[in-house]
């Protein structure tokens, strides 16, 4: 007890730290009781984030604001419709023509089961196959019963759908239009005295902006690459596969690895084994080693570096806490966990330690 009581003392003794501290209660408790209401303005306000770099950079070209908002608004809205009416149709036909070709899948799968007691009597007996082929069919069972259950919970999906397409845009607008206004509104209503508050934000927004946005540009590129790739070697539900290889790389170490298992199983079934199913897992596996090793460094060389299991964690973490959004924010919140816990008053000999080691260097740099 006493040294929680230290601690307690030690920390909130600083109006910075309870101000600080006020903040993040503020902010977790407004997504966490109003984030599903609010949902609309947070995506837009994430885009608008995304999308204020273009209109920056279209000012330093001594372009006034309003006709910049207006230009990359135009961009926002064209890509939108490319999303909406070019690559959404697409993926629902191939994921459709996919479900409908599980069952085929089902049965060249059970008739190569049934060939393992053959071909490896010693390794596997036929009482095992038939347990395994039996397992499979109550899981698919299961699947088609959650697969039913989407379907009738779509028409509330769709209608949320739609009310996205209406505010999301409206929002993106303004927020890029009044971005000033709103930020000075919402600054004079804040504390004057907030130093430790805009240290921790100076700290972590370089980060959260940068990986923001390079992650939006890896989706688009990886998926672009991944697309073209299968679309020049013929693999069937090209578009679907790709899209989850874009969106796999929110997850590090995990998406590429999870994606891995559709890609192989179209590919098998499409070509058997032979040098056609080669070249696709060789040329995925190129294109996971140039994302890793070559445009990730490229574009995230701003970002903070966190241990893996750091990253592990704060995915299992903010994902299950905020579901898509965690998983794609999970890196920037860390990087904002990490900023404050570096701002949080630390012992007062550790600070005595700090103070004598700075006094050390001077003497060292001027010994006059």
């Amino acid at each position: 007890m006493d040294l929680l009581r230290d601690w307690f003392r030690r920390s909130f003794s600083d109006p910075q730290v309870v101000i600080l501290g006020l903040f993040l209660v503020i902010g977790f408790a407004i997504i966490f009781g109003l984030g599903k209401w609010l949902a609309p303005m947070f995506a837009s306000i994430v885009i608008a984030y995304l999308l204020e770099a273009l209109v920056s950079r279209l000012q330093r070209h001594r372009l006034p604001r309003m006709a910049a908002v207006i230009i990359v608004f135009l961009l926002f809205v064209t890509f939108l419709l490319f999303v909406m009416f070019g690559l959404i149709p697409i993926v629902s036909r191939q994921l459709t023509q996919l479900v409908q070709q599980f069952p085929n899948w089902i049965t060249q799968g059970q008739e190569l089961l049934k060939q393992l007691p053959q071909a490896y009597p010693q390794m596997v007996s036929e009482e095992q196959i038939q347990a395994i082929i039996s397992q499979l069919g109550q899981e698919m069972a299961n699947l088609g019963q959650q697969v039913l259950g989407w379907s009738l919970a779509s028409v509330a999906s769709v209608i949320g759908l739609i009310i996205y397409l209406v505010l999301v845009p409206v929002l993106v607008f303004f927020f890029l239009k009044d971005k000033d206004l709103m930020i000075g509104w919402i600054a004079d209503r804040l504390p004057s005295d907030r130093s430790l508050v805009n240290r921790v934000w100076t700290e972590s927004e370089a980060q959260i902006a940068n990986y923001v946005r390079g992650k939006v540009v890896e989706i688009v590129i990886v998926g672009g690459v991944t697309y073209i790739t299968f679309i020049v070697l013929d693999l069937q539900y090209s578009a679907l596969l790709a899209t989850l290889v874009g969106f796999s790389v929110l997850i590090p170490y995990i998406g590429a690895a999870v994606v891995t298992l559709p890609i192989a199983l179209v590919a098998f079934f499409q070509f058997g084994w032979g040098w056609d199913f080669g070249q696709v897992m060789i040329a995925y596996a190129i294109i996971q080693a140039l994302d890793g090793n070559l445009l990730v460094p490229l574009l995230f060389s701003e970002v903070v570096n966190l241990h893996p299991v750091a990253i592990i964690l704060a995915i299992l973490v903010f994902g299950g806490l905020f579901g898509f959004w965690g998983i794609f924010f999970a890196i920037p919140l860390a990087t904002l966990v990490k900023a404050v816990m570096n701002a949080w008053p630390r012992k007062q000999k550790d600070k005595k330690a700090t103070a004598e080691n700075e006094v050390i260097g001077e003497a060292e740099e001027n010994p006059e």
